[in-house]
């Protein structure tokens, strides 16, 4: 027998269900979140469910925000369930589940005017986000706002009934500013190099198009600070809902599955207060720069180096790719080779004890994290996790066969078929674009290296171009399993 998870339903839970110690009723909204996604719950919701069960920051409590349409439908499984979430924690040896309740609203998307004065109450004192490395307007390639983007220019003309993210925050801050209320914080939580300078520069940007006097007040008064967020968290399918309910008897309508490892480094910058987070794991610095540096490109840059290649072999989970020698051996190659290699140090951290840990979190069986997932959103995901790490390489002049194979496979994969012939469907805005000069690249690879707006300088570097060309070039000729065996024996 099952339990339809609800606030009034929790002391009917299995014992084996963890629930809040804390009542949610006695929360007090402090923050608003944008991008209720199962990263979120798994993460910051996490973490602040844990202050609230030690029986503290009861003024903090989340309130969600959507803006796009599909945004409703998240909204509405959770309301059905009183804003509840069951995370479940899973390793080898390892399973938990717990009903979170650090969340007690979340404004319906569309609604502008009561999402403008949701952000305009003084009680809201952060504006968070996870809107993925996407959502941000900038050029891939740079790093720099794209302030000429259609959707960016429509809120800078009707700043009053904006349509995205930043022209809902910062719309909320014209009026607080009007009010004579403080600026709230804005935290981005999504895995960006300095994502708390590339959403100032996306909210100044944009209000810099409204005003300049808007934008210097922006820079002056509102703070962005930088944060490093780690957790591996898979999407949720009937295959979760359904372990969730035979293992546990608990029926929720998005539970989150996740691995029990979970990391947040934050700037301790929040001029009008935070919650106590250093009290549940959360590491406050002055400067989170070398942290995120090491997880964007060890962890994430991982992700990506093991996510084609697994693809094209037609590998559906990721630990099932950990356990493919020809895979788990590229991995460890690239990132001891060429990745660690040029990474500023880390105070009290060991990048091989690092790597090590994102070796076994990779390789953990009951997480059910897909290759399907790590291949979305290539064309957002390259430029940030990979390709630096190219580039530094060419300007110090050492070697780049690993991560010029690495591109090689995500060409090859937006080729869309694998080696065996399965079609490769995935996600990105640039799905099209990088079919047909994936298409292309076949016979001439310098077709794939002109999207400009990806690969930047790198694109442009002979050196690069001569071994991505080079590697492509096998891939198609041998395959991906030869290519890999190549590229273990030093061969390539």
């Amino acid at each position: 027998m099952t339990v339809k998870l609800s606030k009034s339903a929790l002391q009917q839970l299995p014992a084996n269900v963890a629930v809040p110690g804390y009542d949610q009723s006695g929360l007090k909204a402090g923050i608003i979140h944008f991008g209720i996604g199962n990263f979120h719950r798994a993460h910051q919701a996490v973490y602040l469910d844990d202050l609230f069960n030690a029986g503290s920051d009861h003024e903090w409590a989340i309130v969600g925000a959507g803006v796009l349409a599909s945004d409703e439908t998240m909204r509405q499984k959770l309301k059905e369930q009183d804003w509840l979430t069951t995370v479940v924690e899973q390793d080898s040896g390892h399973r938990t589940a717990r009903i979170t309740a650090s969340m007690i609203d979340y404004l319906k998307p569309g609604e502008t005017e009561n999402t403008i004065t949701r952000l305009a109450d003084p009680e809201i004192r952060i504006v968070s986000l996870t809107i993925t490395e996407g959502g941000y307007f900038i050029d891939p390639a740079s790093g720099v706002f794209n302030p000429r983007h259609p959707a960016i220019v429509a809120d800078a003309a009707n700043i009053g009934d904006p349509k995205t993210v930043f022209g809902l925050i910062l719309a909320g801050l014209i009026r607080r500013r009007s009010e004579g209320t403080a600026p709230y914080t804005v935290m981005s939580c999504d895995n960006i190099p300095g994502n708390g300078h590339v959403t100032s520069d996306a909210i100044s940007g944009l209000a810099a198009l409204v005003d300049a006097d808007l934008a210097r007040w922006v820079k002056d008064n509102v703070a962005f600070p930088n944060s490093m967020v780690d957790r591996i968290t898979p999407a949720t399918s009937d295959r979760e809902r359904g372990m969730l309910a035979s293992d546990f008897g608990v029926e929720d309508n998005w539970p989150v599955f996740c691995e029990p490892f979970k990391q947040w480094v934050l700037e301790d910058h929040f001029p009008t207060g935070r919650p106590a987070l250093e009290k549940v794991g959360v590491t406050f610095v002055q400067d989170v720069a070398p942290y995120e540096l090491m997880k964007i490109r060890i962890l994430n840059g991982g992700h990506a180096t093991i996510a084609y290649p697994a693809a094209l072999m037609d590998i559906h989970f990721v630990h099932e790719a950990m356990e493919e020698p020809l895979i788990r051996g590229f991995l460890g190659k690239l990132e001891r080779e060429e990745i660690i290699p040029v990474l500023p140090p880390v105070p009290g951290v060991t990048f091989e004890e690092y790597y090590d840990l994102i070796d076994r979190r990779f390789s953990n069986p009951k997480i059910g994290d897909t290759i399907q997932r790590l291949c979305q959103d290539g064309s957002n995901r390259q430029p940030k996790f990979i390709l630096p790490t190219t580039a530094d390489r060419l300007k110090a002049g050492q070697s780049i066969t690993g991560l010029s194979l690495v591109s090689a496979l995500w060409c090859r994969f937006c080729e869309g078929a694998t080696d065996s012939g399965k079609p490769t469907n995935y996600l990105d805005a640039n799905a099209e674009r990088l079919k047909v000069e994936a298409v292309k690249a076949k016979s001439d690879p310098k077709a794939f290296l002109a999207m400009s707006d990806i690969f930047g300088d790198v694109g442009t570097s002979p050196v690069f171009e001569e071994s991505f060309s080079r590697i492509l070039k096998t891939l198609w000729d041998k395959g991906t399993r030869e290519t890999l065996k190549l590229y273990l024996a030093d061969k390539l």
